[in-house]
């Protein structure tokens, strides 16, 4: 096992945001049984990637364990708040105790949050994931995107910006998670206007193995089929009109649609909650 001199970081170096006192709290690093240590049950990571765990159990099988993992107590024994990987490779080696943080934490609430937000800044953490963490948080914690993004250090609109990934249908969601397709794909198909849409173009990325641009020119492109499968007019002024509500998917990241009349028309904008409201509204206003 790593020497305990190694092992001193606080527990920012862990979970962001955590208050100072907490900190300070939780600098004494302690060797608990790993029996003792029951798995976090708000883990907000669905899968593990198994190499990457295989390559985890080298390491510090070799070296020892050098980043401990943080618990809370839980009746008789402890509750896993952040390090779920380093804890189930350390028990497939079949180590006994595992160096540990003891934080102060009361409530499932607090449990939920701090859990989110460690595995939201891990670096390897899909995005569909972290939408998950950011959806948990607004609906378990009560916490408005404001509040998400403050927590997370991001801006409001990257907060927006992964938690429409959820609208997607839930077979391209899947294709994020696994790496099939990226953050970016995954944002130019949600500006399609229905989940026919966004499934046939995400069907040409995997099997044209498309990049990301071409994959916006596609959600940009007006003459497509429709859901009983005909072709849309293709008069210049429809053109032009799909075009431009092309366009303004692809800005604000949501269903638009323009409505034209015999002299005029109207713009429909959709929105599904007030802060995505606020959002539109600073990007038109340019705030």
């Amino acid at each position: 096992m790593a020497n305990k001199k190694a092992l001193g970081r606080g527990l920012s170096a862990l979970i962001p945001d955590v208050p100072k006192a907490q900190d300070d709290q939780a600098q004494a690093i302690q060797f608990l049984n790993v029996a003792q240590i029951a798995p976090n049950p708000f883990q907000p990571r669905e899968k593990f990637n198994p190499e990457s765990l295989a390559e985890l159990r080298q390491s510090i099988a070799e070296k020892g364990l050098v980043q401990p993992v943080t618990v809370r107590r839980h009746g008789a024994g402890y509750q896993l708040v952040a390090g779920e990987r380093r804890l189930r490779a350390v028990r497939d080696l079949g180590v006994e105790q595992i160096p540990a943080y003891i934080l102060d934490v009361e409530t499932d609430e607090e449990m939920l949050e701090l859990a989110i937000i460690e595995n939201i800044h891990r670096e390897d953490l899909n995005p569909i994931d972290i939408a998950n963490g950011y959806k948990r948080l607004i609906d378990e914690c009560r916490l408005t995107q404001e509040d998400v993004a403050v927590k997370v250090g991001k801006d409001r609109s990257t907060v927006t910006n992964f938690l429409r990934l959820l609208k997607l249908p839930r077979r391209i969601q899947e294709s994020v998670q696994s790496g099939e397709i990226s953050f970016g794909h995954a944002r130019a198909l949600v500006a399609l206007a229905n989940s026919e849409e966004q499934l046939a173009v995400w069907k040409k990325i995997v099997s044209g193995n498309l990049s990301v641009r071409k994959t916006e020119e596609l959600a940009r492109e007006p003459e497509r089929e429709n859901s009983s499968g005909k072709q849309s007019q293709n008069t210049p002024q429809n053109y032009y009109i799909q075009d431009l509500e092309n366009r303004l998917r692809l800005r604000l990241a949501t269903k638009v649609g323009i409505k034209s009349r015999h002299k005029g028309g109207a713009i429909e904008i959709e929105y599904y909650s007030s802060d995505e409201l606020e959002r539109i509204v600073a990007l038109i206003l340019g705030d």
